[in-house]
């Protein structure tokens, strides 16, 4: 008699694995996507919970004082008019410098520049984000606050009839101001803006190239026809997160900008504080709860602001890539 074979246990599938190990692989990425968004909504909760108290205790208006008293926990008068002109008027100057020159220097590098020579090129763009803000606030006051102050004092001469060239409140002396901390932003967010317009730049399709070129198109014309229609969006999506990290930048703007015990004017040669500067300038003094969820009411309206913004930011770039 034929000897009979003992049956096998049944051994797992490919495919049965494959999927368990998608499944898995699934779960955890979804995981680390549940973390960072409640990280962000346990953030919104601790800044709405702690300033609330501030908040209804505050005896000023907080969206049109320009005063920001906590000295006394009894009588809080606090408001974020002039800390918004100033996170603006430095946000804003510096977005208008940094984007037409972070403009010029990814159409440089990617229609201009062989690629042998574009590598290095933003290489060194892209140490500029290595740089400490520290650095950039001790050379911009030192270094480049002196070297502009004459340009500072001709556009307040000569166009002081316009509110943001006018003397501003700390004037005549021009080498703390927004002016001189508009620039180091600029700067400071020019890698950002740079990068990722240039890796836009590079995903235009080639046969819209190709065809521009078959017409008979100049190297700027290609530029005009093809490149730029096709990296809009994606250079207004960078213009929006450099803005993002200009108007949360602490140290830089600690150093830059000179406090001032007067009014703002709107004038780039204002002084005073940014949202972050001020939090950072009296990190060392929160003792109290209420007079510390009068700092923290600000860094609320900097949290919403920052979260707006870069949104925005999103928002247009998943549009450019669903269109």
């Amino acid at each position: 008699m034929g000897s009979v074979s003992e049956p096998q246990s049944p051994k797992a599938s490919p495919a049965s694995t494959g999927g368990a190990g998608e499944r898995a692989f699934r779960w955890l990425t979804s995981g680390a996507g549940l973390v960072v968004v409640a990280a962000v909504v346990l953030i919104g909760v601790f800044l709405i919970v702690q300033a609330v108290p501030s908040l209804i205790a505050n005896h000023a208006n907080f969206f049109t004082s320009a005063q920001f008293n906590t000295g006394d926990a009894n009588n809080l008068m606090f408001g974020i008019r002039d800390l918004l002109v100033v996170t603006l008027l430095s946000s804003l100057m510096a977005l208008a410098i940094a984007m037409p020159v972070g403009l010029g220097i990814a159409l440089f590098l990617t229609q201009y520049t062989p690629s042998r020579l574009a590598r290095p090129f933003a290489f060194v763009i892209g140490v500029l984000a290595a740089v400490p803000s520290i650095v950039y606030g001790l050379w911009g006051i030192l270094v480049l606050a002196p070297v502009i102050e004459p340009f500072a004092q001709f556009l307040q001469t000569y166009l002081g009839w316009f509110f943001l060239f006018s003397p501003g409140n700390i004037s005549p002396v021009l080498t703390g101001t927004i002016f001189t901390a508009g620039i180091i932003l600029a700067i400071m967010i020019l890698p950002i803006i740079t990068a990722t317009t240039q890796e836009v730049f590079r995903q235009t399709p080639r046969f819209q190239i190709e065809a521009a070129q078959a017409l008979g198109a100049t190297r700027w014309e290609v530029i005009r026809m093809a490149v730029l229609p096709y990296g809009r969006s994606g250079f207004i999506a960078a213009s929006m997160l450099g803005l993002g990290r200009a108007l949360g930048e602490t140290i830089a703007i600690l150093l830059v900008i000179r406090a001032s015990t007067s009014p703002s004017h709107g004038s780039l040669f204002d002084g005073g504080y940014t949202f972050a500067s001020l939090i950072a300038s009296a990190a060392s003094e929160f003792s109290q709860p209420l007079p510390t969820g009068a700092y923290i009411a600000a860094g609320l309206v900097l949290f919403v602001l920052t979260f707006v913004v870069n949104a925005i930011a999103r928002v247009v770039a998943g549009g450019k890539v669903n269109g």
